[in-house]
């Protein structure tokens, strides 16, 4: 039994889940600077948070919009000059990465009130970026059991500086109700397993 018990706890440990590991990645790209400090949205680099599954890694060009005209010759920003001119894609490493056996869809969430910071942490205070959460079933069907405190109205959702009302729980009914979310169905098998 303690075996078992044992091997439960080193499952969910930040060392099987990589929570809190911040990855090398071929620029140090700093969410801190970019979000807490110059105040880009989300949605500046992750164009397709909203319409599709995937969020997206941004293109060299997006990147090279202001940094064609800023830090022009940064040795750090070399591989992005190198990308842009060989026209091809920035190699960047995962973060936060999900079996492949589960169906998660970006759009989804935001468009039902789920904010960013909520999966992804307070990425505005993140230097590098890590994978804040354990992405583990046990923490998404916390959620889908309870989805009412992590809901925020639809003009929240990007806001990595939205703090919860002291009524959320009343507010994240009304929301559940408004987002037309269906609480009894949220653990069906087949909203993440496909």
């Amino acid at each position: 039994m303690l075996a078992v018990g044992l091997s439960y706890e080193v499952m969910r440990s930040p060392y099987v889940t990589n929570q809190n590991v911040t990855r090398n990645q071929p620029v140090p790209f700093s969410h801190e600077h970019h979000v807490s400090g110059l105040g880009l949205d989300c949605r500046y680099c992750h164009t397709s948070v909203e319409k599709a599954r995937f969020a997206g890694i941004p293109p060299t060009e997006t990147c090279m919009t202001c940094h064609s005209q800023i830090w022009t010759n940064a040795q750090m920003l070399a591989p992005v000059r190198e990308s842009l001119a060989g026209n091809k894609p920035m190699a960047w490493t995962r973060v936060n990465r999900l079996p492949d056996y589960v169906y998660f869809d970006h759009s989804v969430h935001v468009a039902k009130g789920v904010g960013c910071t909520t999966c992804h942490g307070d990425v505005g205070q993140m230097r590098l970026m890590r994978q804040a959460a354990p992405l583990t079933m046990q923490w998404c069907l916390d959620c889908h059991r309870n989805p009412e405190p992590h809901l925020r109205p639809p003009e929240a959702v990007f806001d990595p500086n939205w703090q919860a009302p002291k009524n959320q729980s009343e507010a994240g009914s009304k929301l559940a109700a408004t987002y037309h979310i269906k609480t009894g169905h949220l653990t069906d098998c087949t909203i993440c397993h496909r």
